[in-house]
């Protein structure tokens, strides 16, 4: 089946191991239905500026863990094709002496509550004080001339990306006229295509590579339930982020916090 140019073009950023496993994939989404792509490409999607496969910039090899979001943040500044990293969010830390986080991560809920368990998970917050005042006392070490912790969402990305996460959506676009739900559907051919290329990696010397930890939050694990390949996965699951509940999930806590992943 012939994928659009357009779509085709996106892959020139994915990490060149990928590449044959996301044309796979691609070639799936147009045998579950042929018209999709084609209408995706004639329609104006997020991410722009090609960065539909962003999320797929390191080897095949070097994914340790799954962190699966529900879909592009529904905004051009923000949606950057790899999941739960908003472009429009530069430091993490607020410039006023008496702030916390900075106001772009206030203003994106989950990452704030995200970035508020990885400070319990570190041992950098106390669980069920993590607001307020707490918080500036956090901000003032950060912001201090040779603090350990990183300062921007870019260091934060590039820490997960150290670790081995692979900051995949369940669907790859946001249109703003079509249902969140369709476009999801549309992609789960294409997430049951990339799984099965981890599950099934082999080292250098023909063995079996272990297969690397679904990190799933929210809806997103019942929209994988269709997909039998995700048994061959461990799992982490909580609520999603945007719950305030999320900070003191024990499991999310015990998961992240041997990673340290704000500090540089």
């Amino acid at each position: 089946m012939t994928i659009p140019a357009a779509i085709l073009d996106a892959l020139a950023a994915a990490h060149a191991s990928w590449q044959p496993i996301l044309r796979e994939g691609l070639q799936a989404v147009a045998r579950a239905d042929a018209g999709y792509l084609p209408a995706l490409a004639n329609s104006a999607y997020l991410p722009t500026d090609g960065r539909l496969f962003a999320a797929f910039t390191q080897p095949l090899d070097a994914v340790r863990y799954v962190l699966v979001g529900e879909g592009p943040y529904p905004r051009a500044a923000s949606a950057t094709g790899v999941c739960f990293m908003d472009g429009a969010v530069a430091g993490l830390w607020s410039d006023q002496p008496d702030g916390g986080l900075s106001k772009p991560v206030n203003k994106a809920t989950s990452l704030r509550n995200f970035i508020k368990m990885l400070l319990v998970a570190d041992g950098q917050l106390q669980p069920g004080h993590t607001s307020g005042a707490a918080m500036v006392s956090v901000a003032v070490r950060a912001r201090a001339i040779g603090s350990p912790l990183v300062q921007t969402l870019a260091d934060l990305q590039r820490n997960l990306l150290a670790r081995g996460f692979l900051l995949l959506n369940a669907a790859l676009v946001y249109r703003p006229e079509v249902a969140a739900a369709r476009d999801a559907r549309a992609w789960l051919p294409f997430l049951e295509v990339v799984l099965n290329a981890l599950a099934a990696r082999i080292d250098s010397d023909g063995v079996p590579m272990p297969a690397p930890t679904l990190v799933l939050w929210g809806k997103v694990a019942e929209r994988l339930q269709p997909l039998r390949v995700i048994d061959a996965f461990p799992q982490a699951l909580s609520e999603h982020p945007y719950n305030l509940s999320f900070i003191a999930h024990a499991q999310m806590q015990a998961l992240f916090g041997p990673l340290h992943l704000l500090r540089k």
